[in-house]
C-alpha cells in the first residue's frame, strides 16, 4: 500500500455521505459527495411505480426504512400488489408475519409477474458510486472500504425494536472498547445485526470491508473538532434526520448516552433530556415512554460536562436554544462527521491504515 486509498460511506435517512481518503493529499482536496440516500432513491422508485400504477416485486437485502416504508404503504393503500422475497421483506419488519399484515405477499424467489415492476433493495450502491467516480477520472480503487449503517439488529418475536436497539447500544458501551468499539470486521458483525450483515453480503472483493454503527461514528468523528477535542467532559448530541443520539464523554468514554427518534422531539424537549443527560437524571424508561430508545447512565461524571457541541442535519432544531451549544465542523465539513469517525475506528481496528488517516485527519485528540 504505497499510497493508501479509503472508501468511507455514511449511510443516512436523508443522505448517504462520501468520502475518499488518499496518501499525499490534503483533505481539503479529497472526492467528496453528498448524495440521496439509499432509502429516498428507492422511495422516490416506489411512488414513480404508483403513479404509474403497475405492482411491485421487491428482492434484494435488508436495508434501511423509513421513506420506503412508507413509500410501499402508500402503493397498497393506493390498492396496487407488492411481493417481496424474504430479505427484502424483513426491511419493514423482522417478524415476516407482520409484513405480511402489512399486505405484502412475501415470495420465496422472485419471479415475472405481468406488468410487474422489480425493485431491488440495498443500502450499498457501490456500482453506481463507481461509474460516477469513472465518469470525473477518478480511481475506483481502494484499499478499504467502511460503510455506517443504522441498524436496529432483529428483535425477537415480541421484543421491541427500540429496545433491542438500545440494549445492544448498552452491551457496547459496557463492553469498555470505547467509541471504535462499535465498528467490526465483516467477518466480526455480530448475528443480530442484520443491516450490516446484509452491506456486507454485497461485498464480493478481497480488501477489508469495516462497518459501523451511524451514531457512535458521528460522535467519533465529531471529535475531530478542534474545540471538541479541547473539551472534557463533554456533550456531542448528533441531530440526524431520523434520530438524534447524544452521549456525554468523559476523557473519551461513553458515561451518559441516549437515543431518539428526531421527529418526536421538540426544541423545549430536547434541551430537557440534554440537561438531564449533563447531570446524570436521564432514565432510561423516560426516553422510552416518550417512543425514544433509551437512556443510560453510569454515574461516572466526576464535574459537569465543558461543552455541548452540536452535529446533524436536523441542528436547527437547537437554533435559538437556551444551551449555548458549538456546531462541530470536523475539518470544516460538519456532514462528513460520520465519515471521519468511520476512518478513526478502522485505524484503530487496522493499524496498517493509522499512517494514513493520522496524516490526513492529524493525531486523534489524545485522552486527558
Amino acid at each position: 500500500m504505497a499510497r493508501p486509498r479509503i472508501l468511507a460511506i455514511d449511510v443516512g435517512t436523508g443522505t448517504q455521505d462520501i468520502l475518499i481518503l488518499e496518501a499525499g493529499d490534503v483533505i481539503e482536496n479529497a472526492v467528496q459527495l453528498i448524495m440521496p440516500s439509499p432509502t429516498a432513491l428507492l422511495a422516490e422508485r416506489v411512488k414513480l411505480a404508483t403513479q404509474d400504477r403497475v405492482d411491485l416485486v421487491l428482492t434484494g437485502v435488508t436495508m434501511g426504512g423509513g421513506p420506503d416504508h412508507w413509500a410501499v404503504e402508500a402503493h397498497l393503500k393506493a390498492g396496487l400488489k407488492v411481493y417481496a422475497t424474504p430479505d427484502a421483506a424483513r426491511t419493514f419488519d423482522d417478524d415476516l408475519e407482520r409484513v405480511a399484515a402489512m399486505g405484502i405477499r412475501i415470495v420465496e424467489e422472485a419471479f415475472a409477474t405481468n406488468g410487474a415492476r422489480r425493485l431491488e433493495l440495498r443500502d450499498f450502491y457501490l456500482p453506481e458510486l463507481i461509474e460516477a467516480l469513472r465518469a470525473f477520472g477518478v480511481s475506483s480503487a481502494f484499499d478499504a472500504v467502511t460503510v455506517a449503517v443504522f441498524d436496529h439488529g432483529a428483535a425477537p418475536p415480541g421484543v421491541s425494536d427500540r429496545r433491542f436497539r438500545f440494549d445492544y447500544l448498552r452491551e457496547q458501551v459496557e463492553r469498555g472498547t470505547g467509541l471504535e468499539g462499535f465498528g467490526f470486521l465483516a467477518g466480526e458483525i455480530p448475528a443480530r445485526m442484520t443491516r450490516m450483515q446484509a452491506v456486507a453480503s454485497n461485498w464480493k472483493d478481497s480488501e477489508p470491508l469495516f462497518l459501523m454503527d451511524t451514531g457512535p461514528a458521528a460522535i467519533l468523528g465529531a471529535l475531530d473538532d478542534a474545540v471538541v477535542a479541547q473539551s472534557d467532559p463533554v456533550v456531542l448530541v448528533n441531530v440526524g434526520n431520523f434520530h438524534t443520539i447524544a452521549a456525554v464523554l468523559n476523557e473519551r468514554r461513553i458515561t451518559g448516552l441516549f437515543e431518539h427518534h428526531t421527529g418526536e422531539l421538540t426544541r423545549p424537549k430536547l434541551e430537557h433530556y440534554l440537561d438531564a443527560l449533563a447531570t446524570g437524571s436521564l432514565s432510561n424508561d423516560q426516553v422510552f415512554a416518550d417512543m425514544g430508545h433509551g437512556a443510560l447512565e453510569l454515574g461516572v461524571n466526576p464535574s459537569p460536562p465543558k461543552q455541548l457541541a452540536v452535529t446533524g442535519p436536523r441542528r436547527g432544531l437547537l437554533d435559538g436554544s437556551r444551551l449555548r451549544s458549538h456546531l462541530a465542523v470536523p475539518h470544516g465539513d460538519m456532514m462528513l462527521a460520520g465519515c471521519f469517525g468511520l476512518l478513526r475506528a478502522l485505524a484503530a481496528r487496522l493499524p496498517e491504515f493509522a499512517p494514513v488517516v493520522e496524516e490526513q485527519l492529524g493525531q486523534p485528540a489524545p485522552r486527558p
